[in-house]
C-alpha cells in the first residue's frame, strides 16, 4: 500500500506470534503470511516483551497456556505499558470454551478468543481487520505529519517573505519617488541604479519563490539538459559577483575534464547560490574559492570554500528552506533558500551536496554531479 498523495510506500505492517510450540508458530506463520506483513514469532511471554520494546505492531496473537508466563499474565504486562496498551490482542487456545477463561482473557485486554485448530479462513479475516485499522492509523498519521510541516512552512514563509520583501519594496517607491521629483541627471542615475538593483532582488526572491514551489509541489524541479562545461557556468557566475562586488575576492580553478549533461542555467543558479552564501557568510577580505574537479570518470566535483564556520547545531539543518540565513547574525539578503534550492537543483541531476565546516577545515560545501 502506498500513500496516494506522495507515492511513497508505507512500512509493512507487523504480527506478533506469540507460542512455546515451534510448530505452532509454524502453523501461524504459514496462515498469515503476506508480503505486506512483517511476522514477528516468539516463544515465550518474556520475548514478546523484548520484541514490543523496539516493535510497533497491529496485532498480537498469544498463546493462553505457555510455562513461566501464561497468555493472561503476558496480556496484564502488555496492557501495563503506556507504549503497548493499546495493542490489539487475540488469545489463541487448545483447551475447551470455558466461559470462566473467556471472562478472565477479556478482563486481561483481549479483543477475541480462537480455539485450535484454528479455522484459516477466520484467523485471516480477523487478521485483516486489524491490518487495515492500522494501516488507516499509519495513513491518517502521515498525512498529520504532512499537514503539519506544510503549514509550520506556510507560516515561515510568510513571515520571513513580508520582512523581506518589505526593504526592497520601501527602496524602489523612494527611488520612484526621487526621480520624480528632481530632473538633476546625476541623482536621476543614482536613483535608477537603485530602483533597478532593488527589482533585480525582488525578481530573485521571487523565482526563489517559484522554486521552492516546483521543488515541494511540481514533482521536482525541470531540467533542460545538454552538453557544457561547468568551468564556463563557473567562469561566468564568478564574473558576475566581480562585477557587482568589487571588494569581494573569488579565485577559481579546474583540473581535468569539467564536460558533462547538465542543465547550464539551473547549475548557474547552484554556483550563484553557493558563491554568493559563501560570500554572505566568509569572512570579510578572506577569499572565496571556487574548484572544479574533473579527474573522476563519472562525475564532476564544484567545490566552493571560504573561512567561515558554520555552528555545529547549525549544520544538521542547513539545507532546510529559511534556515539558510540563521548562522549569523548579520542581516538577511533573502528568503534562506539558496542551499535548499541549490540541493534541490543538484539532486534533480541524480548528484548530491556535502557540507563540512569546522575550526580546522573551515567551510567546504562540495557538489557532486554525475557527467550525466
Amino acid at each position: 500500500m502506498t500513500d496516494n498523495n506522495k507515492g511513497q510506500p508505507l512500512p509493512r505492517v507487523k504480527f506478533l506470534l506469540v507460542d512455546d510450540l515451534a510448530e505452532n508458530l509454524l502453523a501461524l506463520s504459514a496462515l498469515l503470511q503476506r508480503d505486506d506483513v512483517e511476522l514477528l514469532q516468539a516463544r515465550s511471554g518474556f520475548e514478546a516483551l523484548e520484541l514490543l520494546l523496539v516493535h510497533d505492531v497491529a496485532l498480537a496473537l498469544i498463546d493462553v497456556q505457555m510455562p513461566m508466563m501464561d497468555g493472561f499474565e503476558l496480556a496484564e504486562l502488555i496492557r501495563g505499558s503506556e507504549r503497548t496498551r493499546n495493542i490489539p490482542l487475540i488469545f489463541v487456545t487448545a483447551g475447551t470454551r470455558d466461559e470462566h477463561r473467556m471472562f478472565k482473557g477479556y478482563e486481561s485486554g483481549a479483543v477475541d478468543f480462537l480455539y485450535k485448530p484454528i479455522e484459516p479462513h477466520i484467523l485471516r479475516n480477523k487478521a485483516e481487520v486489524f491490518f487495515q485499522l492500522y494501516r488507516q492509523k499509519q495513513q491518517l498519521a502521515l498525512e498529520l505529519r504532512e499537514r503539519t510541516e506544510t503549514l509550520r512552512t506556510n507560516e515561515m514563509f510568510v513571515a520571513i517573505l513580508g520582512h523581506d520583501l518589505r526593504n526592497p519594496l520601501s527602496a524602489v517607491m523612494m527611488a520612484a519617488t526621487l526621480v520624480q521629483r528632481t530632473y538633476n541627471e546625476e541623482v536621476a542615475q543614482k536613483a535608477s541604479q537603485q530602483i533597478l538593483n532593488s527589482g533585480k532582488r525582488m525578481a530573485k526572491l521571487i523565482e526563489n519563490m517559484l522554486d521552492l514551489a516546483r521543488a515541494r509541489l511540481g514533482g521536482g524541479i525541470a531540467l533542460a539538459r545538454e552538453q557544457m562545461a561547468l568551468g564556463e557556468v563557473t567562469g561566468r557566475v564568478a564574473q558576475e559577483y566581480r562585477a557587482t562586488y568589487p571588494d569581494c575576492i573569488i579565485d577559481c580553478g579546474r583540473i581535468g575534464d569539467d564536460a558533462g549533461h547538465w542543465d547550464p542555467e539551473r547549475l548557474a543558479q547552484v554556483v550563484a547560490n553557493l558563491l554568493g552564501n559563501a560570500l554572505q557568510h566568509g569572512v570579510a577580505g578572506q577569499p572565496v574559492r571556487v574548484h572544479i574537479d574533473g579527474t573522476a570518470e563519472h562525475e564532476v566535483l564544484l567545490q566552493v570554500s571560504n573561512r567561515g564556520v558554520i555552528p555545529a547545531d547549525v549544520l544538521p539543518s542547513i539545507f532546510d528552506p529559511f534556515r539558510g540565513g540563521e548562522r549569523t547574525s548579520g542581516a538577511r539578503n533573502g528568503l534562506g533558500l539558496g542551499l535548499y534550492i541549490a540541493q534541490q537543483i543538484v539532486t534533480a541531476h541524480g548528484g548530491r551536496v556535502d557540507v563540512v565546516s569546522s575550526e580546522e577545515t573551515q567551510t567546504v560545501v562540495t557538489v557532486h554531479l554525475p557527467r550525466h
